[in-house]
């Protein structure tokens, strides 16, 4: 079943979040036009029974939360990230190593398909910090129009591309920005901030694909974008909450900046985000530690970020018994070595509640000598313990510029999300 009216609110979305900055903005917009209050990690935290709110922390992370009228002993959380890989401008970005051509100068965000992201139009967006009236004001920026591109040799000039290449970042991958001396990068970025350049103070930009999303295949059963992973578990994730109005469980979204590169930061899913915000819900309701304790015993986490689907043209790639397909359902993650979560006892919970609920679901285990990467799971239990299934759907080329999925999974995820969550 398809619900494509869920599929182009997430497409669209996703197109109006290029950066994890502008994703948790507008995660931020959902949040307020649904009655929920903002709450500041700097000010005591003030929590009514039946009140929603979320916190977010550097503008990039944000955990959204409801709490019950009636006494609760669990909370029903679902995790994602807000984050895909791209690549970072540098400071001093402006490289004219040619006497016609201005590139610019950026740095690797991530592990990505290189490749993908030549030879197709791209834009910068992200934030500015700058200065006025001797204070620290920020500001997000997108200069949403076809702004660089990042061109190949011809293939009369590397004859060989095409038995492989090793891209080196540095050497390969400069965005053409201008014919050298017509272009000036600050001055364009403080116009786009609206800001005088010399109050420019610092920023965070990136790279990102500005092909047009897709919906395509024989019956539209397949969607492309970029950002599928794991901007499609943060909406549903995000917009379920929203919509869901009977649960006894306390329910709770938390949207992680920094999963591609390792979360070890500040805000990332190995920071103190989580378990601080649960501790502190927990104190402004006069839960003493030991009840907080016993709430995290009793809780439960879906890590929700997507999977590897069997590739129509590498079928060799996938487990020989579990191969998950698009348009499968959901998938449940499966890793003996622990970079995904699973127990027997957690995924027995979601195949309990997705058999009541009608939702269809698949499992993933990685080639048994091809390993997979992490996700968030494994590493937020790392500050906080509670009982986690790792899940997502099923995608193909993950980690390109321009990802695929299947339409029909959107409806299914938002099945398991709302289920849980009122469960």
């Amino acid at each position: 079943m398809r619900d494509e009216k869920r599929v182009l609110e997430l497409l669209e979305f996703i197109k109006k979040s290029p950066t994890s900055f502008h994703a948790v903005r507008n995660f931020e917009i959902l949040a307020r036009e649904n009655g929920f209050v903002e709450l500041d990690e700097r000010e005591r935290f003030s929590i009514e029974r039946g009140r929603s709110y979320y916190v977010k922390r550097d503008g990039r992370s944000m955990i959204a939360f409801r709490i019950p009228e009636r006494d609760f002993c669990s909370c029903s959380i679902i995790a994602a990230h807000t984050d895909s890989p791209s690549f970072a401008l540098k400071r001093n970005p402006e490289l004219s190593n040619t006497p016609f051509y201005t590139t610019l100068n950026v740095e690797g965000y991530g592990g990505m398909i290189i490749s993908t992201w030549f030879d197709r139009p791209l834009s910068i967006a992200g934030r500015v910090h700058y200065r006025e009236r001797g204070g620290l004001k920020e500001r997000l920026v997108d200069f949403d129009r076809d702004l660089v591109l990042i061109p190949n040799p011809a293939i009369h000039m590397q004859r060989d591309i095409n038995k492989g290449y090793e891209y080196q970042i540095q050497r390969d991958v400069r965005p053409l920005f201008s014919m050298n001396g017509n272009g000036d990068f600050l001055s364009l970025l403080s116009a786009e901030a609206g800001v005088e350049k010399e109050d420019l103070l610092d920023w965070e930009l990136y790279l990102y694909n500005r092909t047009p999303y897709s919906i395509w295949g024989c019956d539209n059963e397949f969607i492309s974008s970029s950002r599928l992973d794991d901007m499609e578990c943060a909406y549903a994730a995000f917009k379920s909450l929203m919509e869901t109005d009977e649960f006894s469980a306390l329910p709770m979204v938390a949207l992680f900046d920094n999963e591609e590169v390792g979360s070890c930061s500040s805000r990332g899913a190995l920071s103190d985000f989580l378990s601080s915000v649960i501790e502190r819900i927990a104190f402004a309701l006069g839960l003493d530690r030991e009840d907080e304790l016993r709430m995290h015993a009793s809780s439960f986490v879906i890590s929700a970020d997507n999977a590897h689907a069997l590739n129509p043209n590498h079928p060799e790639k996938a487990d020989m018994t579990n191969k998950v397909v698009l348009n499968g359902g959901i998938v449940i993650k499966y890793s003996a070595n622990q970079k995904y979560t699973t127990s027997s006892y957690s995924g027995s919970y979601l195949r309990i509640l997705m058999d009541e609920s009608g939702i269809r679901y698949q499992s993933f285990f990685n080639h048994s000598d091809i390993p997979g990467g992490s996700t968030l799971g494994n590493l937020s239990i790392q500050k906080i313990s509670i009982p986690t299934a790792d899940v997502g759907l099923a995608q193909l080329a993950m980690h390109s510029s321009y990802e695929s999925a299947g339409s029909d999974d959107v409806l299914e995820i938002f099945k398991l999300f709302k289920a849980f969550l009122s469960r």
